[in-house]
This record gives structure tokens, sequence and C-alpha cells, in this order.
């Protein structure tokens, strides 16, 4: 089970845009489950939407290409095993419920296919049981982008 040190040790995303707090089953190559809870004061649910928050869609499934790092890692057949692992697409995805502040939302993801540096993952989002979310989501390690801090880009 990692904790949130652990899952900082393990992803390069930094408040507030760590999106799993505790990852509880990781079987690199084909497996992972872990959580999101949803607290009050996340900035992103500010303005999304005043007076109603709800954790966006896109964050959901950030939340579950961030969990797929920790079921794709260490993968023996990934030759060239550095670089960061980044969302390359997202097929099927949909939304069957709102995700509010006070839900932990159970994330589970499943690989389907790897081809070289591109992995195809299966993913799911629950609250008390009850499905939220769902995406097929494609995944490429590429090398680390060269970015200075205060850069602009175009």
């Amino acid at each position: 089970m990692s904790e949130i040190p652990d899952v900082l040790s393990r992803l390069p995303h930094r408040a507030p845009f760590v999106l799993v707090d505790r990852v509880t089953v990781s079987e690199p190559g084909s497996r992972a489950e872990g959580y999101k809870l949803v607290a009050h004061n996340e900035p992103y649910l500010q303005g999304h939407f005043p007076g109603h928050p709800v954790l966006p869609g896109v964050l959901q499934i950030e939340a579950m290409a961030q969990l797929a790092a920790f079921a794709i890692e260490a993968d023996a057949s990934d030759p060239g095993g550095s670089g960061l692992v980044m969302l390359a697409g997202v097929d099927g995805a949909r939304f069957r419920r709102a995700v509010v502040p006070g839900d932990r939302l159970d994330l589970r993801v499943e690989v389907v296919t790897k081809r070289e540096r591109l992995w195809k993952v299966k993913g799911r989002g629950e609250v008390a049981g009850q499905r939220a979310c769902e995406a097929e989501i494609l995944l490429v390690r590429a090398p680390a982008p060269n970015v200075k801090a205060g850069a602009q880009t175009s």
C-alpha cells in the first residue's frame, strides 16, 4: 500500500495536481487500485461550480492516468524505462454521477495492451459502490521535456 509520501516519490506531479491519495494495489504490468479523497478546499472546486462544487471530469480522467503509472511502472518489457509517462489519448469517457467534496473516488486501472512505450489501460472510478466514471486511456513514456522554470511557450 502506497501512502502520499510514496505516491509523491513515484509521480512527477505536485500540489494541487496530485490526484491520487493512496495506492492500495499495484501490480506492475497488470493493474492498480487506489483512491482520491475529494476535499472541500481543492482550488479547482472554487469555480466548478460556485455553490455546487463538482470534481471536473477531466480531473477524474487525470486521476486514472496518474494511477495507471503504478500499473505500468517497472515494466521489464519497456525498452526506454526512463522519462515521463504522459497522457496520449482518451476513448469512451463516460461520467455517470457527480463526484463532490467529501466523496472518496475509488479508482481501478487495468493494462489492456502494451506496445513498446505505449500502453492502453481501462480505468474506472466509483463512489460508495456507484460507478462515477470510466474510460480507456492511452499513455506513452516520453523523454522529460527540457523546460526552464518561468520559460514561456507559444
